[in-house]
């Protein structure tokens, strides 16, 4: 700030010993909050001396002394007789407190709510009196501190006008939770600035209408064509629409952003995907008529406000392309996808700060109040592997959550927006029947999120004209409410009527532009006039070589030994000086043994070479969650600690210079956001191993709604291919209910139609082989991988150099003892760890009478390599399937009919029996000791059952 009256006092002449006592008070209020005193002040007292205590840690009795000091010091040298009167300084205090008490609590006296029905009392601290002020003194001049109204020094008449017009009329702010004082001193600045409601010229005020006129436009029209069809239409929130022109148009025109990825859940989305993406009225129309959309035959379909869209649109810096991703009935679900498909089109554009893609997110106010994942993709937010440079979002706020609207159901906090507070994010609440306040802070919000690469929040308080749905009668449960709005003017109407009155436009042509847009929908054309026809491809995710690939189990993952042992080597090769950890070292040497073949290969050294092979043939990786670097049971040392001063050095991303990325990430405590990112991020990079690992499979619950929702509906729903790997550790070793069972059982219930892959593999060469097919074969399908936990040091789960680069993936592995085929009388089916159990009893026991098959992959079944497994062992009188799961859980319901089906092909009146555990209601049992009894058990049934 300029040198102002505030530096003056500062200075000698309001040291003096006349003004100590305003000093103090001053002093006392910086103590309590010193965001409450002007930035001038603030600096000189964090300056003061502490005799070795915290900066600004000043006894209090001690600060007169202090400040003569100081001046004593300054540069003007001396102490001024001439003091200023302490009543007036007293005053002063309070109008520096007065204009504090307007930023922090404006908000709560502006007038949010365009049906007037949520009216707050305006706070007490807002009054002069409560500042030691009357309207004795409101033509008294007092110093305005940092309040940016033009001038340093006003009256109080002004001043109280200025903070009035600034936070009190259609727009509320919050941002006194920001603690950065650099982007606090620009939101301040620029609402101040122009009092909250800047000058905008004819041109836009115009187009500001137009916008208006479309989104109501589309959703009369819908109402008159499609009566009591459900839509969730924008009716009551049509400002949305000039909302989001505005961010496309002006980050466009800035030249930065060139993709801009759009979440949002049913409320308005057919508005915004005709008036903002430019989908073609017609399209709509057609699947209102319930005809099938042409382009999408990989598709079962979905409803129509749940569908995704992309375009390009034509801005003033050039090209922008638009996609909105698609969304289920889970509202808040998308957001977190959204940020993984924008950190992907960043990861591609080597974009680090967030330049090049915008994500907004649009919620519901009662669903960003009320679900949780919202709360964890704000946490994600700022973390370096999962952050996107700052989201505008938006929240379309009807005042109510489907039916409830009482304060005290609907949530805790005061606004449904405060959870955005916990990242300090700024929050503009405003009026929806204002369009040009919305136009304001949407250029705010664009410009904070450009300047500062963080979240940003628009309130936009609105109301829903049709309640929850068209084919609701809301006044049933609101009736005060919607007897308001029976009455109440549309937004553009209420605007239109406004330029009209202000010579702006007149009402022929306001006419003119709700005709023209009429006219437009009646003749099925594009009613966006910036939508590109032809545009740029190069925008765009290319997904055509995955496109149109038939099931098949097969790929060729062989690689060169010599080339396996030189990238092994690499990952040997540690900086000068680091110092690993001392079970880390042995680790790293047994795998410099392994690659030489002195020692066999475990599951750590095959899953990190098949990534290092990967890397090798051009393929990106990505890793996230809980324990990833190390494993959550230490086997993997992916990211490698200097026990001398903590660094982190990860040596699968020093194989090559120009290797691709391998991003690897230990995540926050999240599943739900965490991995709706990766599942967003994986499709929208093709080419990378995108992969997330739960810390015990059974966390996975958390996130069912990713799985039921995205992973494994996506495809068939909304024709969205994707190729995330899920890392389930799962297994029977005594640890209870929540750490054993990865719920098997909830993946192969969804599968259908070759949906997703299913695999419990159950050798190192197994996994290696598993992961490079993921990605080398073009097939892109979710793949369920459920890991073990003691297999992975377990003697007998080993493999060697020939099997990593000569074998390939099996779905079904067979006997591997000598045993004579023709001696087999009962063949155990089986999968996972429990494989190793039976083989150490069979072993142990002489037993040659028995063959133990592993089935590799569950889903999709593969009946044809079981049949050929099956066929030498013509002599069975049975066929067991065995696993460690409760009956009612595990393969056994899902999978039986397949292993029915071969063995009733391989020999008439052959009967598959069970063996594992009772049906349950938990997953496992707690004590150890029945834990053994039941495994002993089960094990004893498939020999003898």
């Amino acid at each position: 700030m300029q040198d102002s009256v505030m530096q003056r006092m500062w200075d000698s002449a309001y040291l003096s010993g006349g003004n100590a006592e305003y000093v103090e008070e001053l002093y006392e209020l910086y103590l309590q909050d010193p965001s409450a005193v002007p930035e001038e002040w603030r600096s000189k007292f964090q300056k003061l001396p502490t005799n070795g205590s915290q900066s600004g840690d000043v006894p209090h009795s001690g600060i007169r002394e202090q400040f003569i000091q100081l001046a004593k010091s300054s540069r003007r040298g001396q102490v001024s007789t001439g003091a200023v009167s302490p009543e007036h300084e007293k005053k002063q205090i309070g109008v520096l407190q007065l204009i504090q008490d307007y930023r922090l609590l404006g908000h709560r006296a502006a007038q949010l709510d365009p049906l007037g029905l949520q009216q707050k009392p305006v706070p007490v601290e807002l009054s002069l009196a409560s500042h030691g002020l009357g309207d004795a003194d409101l033509d008294t001049i007092f110093s305005s501190g940092d309040l940016s109204i033009g001038k340093t020094e006003a009256t109080l008449r002004e001043i109280q006008q200025a903070l009035k017009e600034t936070y009190c009329r259609t727009i509320g702010t919050e941002f006194s939770h920001v603690v950065t004082t650099e982007e606090r001193s620009w939101l301040q600045n620029r609402f101040e600035s122009v009092r909250g409601r800047p000058a905008f010229s004819v041109e836009v005020r115009k187009h500001l209408l137009e916008r208006l006129t479309a989104a109501e436009g589309l959703e009369k029209y819908l109402g008159t064509k499609y009566p009591g069809a459900k839509r969730f239409g924008l009716e009551g929130g049509e400002s949305l629409v000039p909302v989001l022109d505005e961010i496309v148009q002006r980050v466009g025109s800035q030249g930065l952003v060139k993709e801009i990825v759009l979440g949002m859940a049913h409320r308005g989305r057919l508005n915004v995907l005709v008036n903002i993406l430019g989908k073609n009225p017609r399209d709509l129309f057609d699947e209102f008529d319930g005809k099938h959309v042409a382009g999408l035959s990989l598709s079962c379909g979905d409803v129509k406000y749940h569908q995704g869209f992309s375009s390009n649109i034509m801005t003033g810096g050039g090209e922008v392309h638009l996609a909105m991703a698609f969304n289920p009935s889970h509202l808040e679900i998308v957001s977190p996808v959204v940020e993984g498909s924008v950190r992907a089109r960043q990861d591609r554009r080597d974009d680090a700060s967030g330049d090049t893609v915008l994500p907004i997110t649009i919620h519901g106010d009662s669903a960003i109040a009320g679900q949780g994942v919202v709360m964890e993709t704000y946490q994600m937010s700022l973390l370096r592997g999962f952050k996107t440079g700052g989201t505008i979002r938006i929240a379309v706020n009807n005042q109510v959550g489907f039916t409830t609207n009482r304060a005290d159901d609907v949530r805790s906090t005061e606004y449904a927006t405060d959870v955005a507070k916990m990242i300090q994010a700024p929050i503009f609440h405003v009026n929806g029947d204002d369009p040009e306040a919305v136009l304001f802070v949407t250029q705010l919000a664009v410009d904070y999120r450009q300047q500062f690469k963080r979240d940003v929040v628009i309130d936009l308080v609105c109301y829903r004209r049709r309640g929850h749905n068209e084919a609701d009668e809301p006044s049933g449960t609101q009736p005060l409410m919607y007897q308001k709005i029976a009455k109440h003017t549309t937004t553009r109407e209420l605007y239109a009527d406004a330029l009209v009155k202000a010579q702006v436009i007149t009402a022929e042509e306001a006419q003119a532009l709700v005709d023209e847009y009429r006219k437009a929908l009646d003749n099925g054309q594009f009613v966006v006039k910036s939508l590109v026809k032809e545009p740029n491809k190069a925008l765009f995710v290319d997904w055509t070589p995955y496109i149109g690939h038939a099931w098949t189990a097969q790929s060729d993952t062989r690689f060169d030994l010599k080339n396996l042992q030189d990238l092994s080597s690499k990952l040997l090769n540690l900086p000068e000086g680091f110092a690993v950890q001392r079970q880390v070292g042995k680790l790293l040497e047994e795998r410099g043994k392994m690659a030489t073949g002195e020692m066999p290969i475990n599951w750590g050294y095959a899953e990190t070479m098949a990534y290092a092979t990967l890397l090798s043939q051009g393929y990106p990786i990505r890793i996230t969650g809980q324990d990833v670097g190390r494993g959550t049971f230490s086997h993997r040392h992916a990211a490698l600690h200097n026990q001398k001063d903590g660094s982190n050095y990860i040596p699968l991303q020093h194989l090559f210079d120009g290797q691709p990325s391998f991003t690897l990430f230990d995540s926050f405590l999240s599943e739900e956001a965490v991995l709706a990112f990766e599942y967003g991020y994986s499709t929208t990079t093709p080419n990378a191993l995108v992969i997330w690992e739960a810390q015990f499979g059974d966390f996975a619950n958390g996130a069912q709604v990713v799985i039921d929702q995205f992973i494994t509906s996506g495809e068939h729903k909304w024709g969205r291919l994707c190729g995330l790997t899920m890392l389930l550790p799962h297994g029977y070793e005594g640890q209870g209910p929540e750490h054993s069972s990865a719920r098997l059982e909830r993946y192969l219930q969804l599968c259908a139609e070759h949906n997703i892959q299913v695999c419990v593999p159950t050798t190192p060469a197994q996994v290696y082989h598993m992961l490079r097919r993921q990605i080398i074969r073009p097939l892109r399908k979710p793949l369920v991988a459920l890991t073990p936990k003691s297999l992975l040091r377990h003697k007998l789960a080993v493999s060697s150099l020939e099997e990593l680069t000569q074998g390939s993936f099996q779905t079904v592995i067979g006997e591997i003892d000598p045993i004579e085929p023709g001696k087999v009388e009962r063949v155990i089916l089986c999968s996972g760890k429990v494989y190793y159990d039976l083989l150490e009893k069979r072993r142990s026991e002489g037993r040659n009478d028995i063959a133990i098959v592993r089935i590799e992959q569950l889903y999709p079944f593969p009946e044809d390599d079981l049949t050929e497994v099956l066929a030498p062992y013509q002599n069975l009188k049975h066929v067991v399937w065995c696993q460690e799961e409760p009956m009612n859980q595990g393969a056994w319901y899902c999978s039986q009919h397949h292993m029915r089906r071969v063995a009733a092909a391989h020999k008439q009146g052959l009967f598959l029996e069970y063996a594992g555990r009772p049906a349950s209601a938990s997953p496992a049992v707690g004590y150890a000791s029945v834990h053994a009894e039941q495994q002993e058990k089960l094990l004893q049934d498939a020999f003898t059952i």
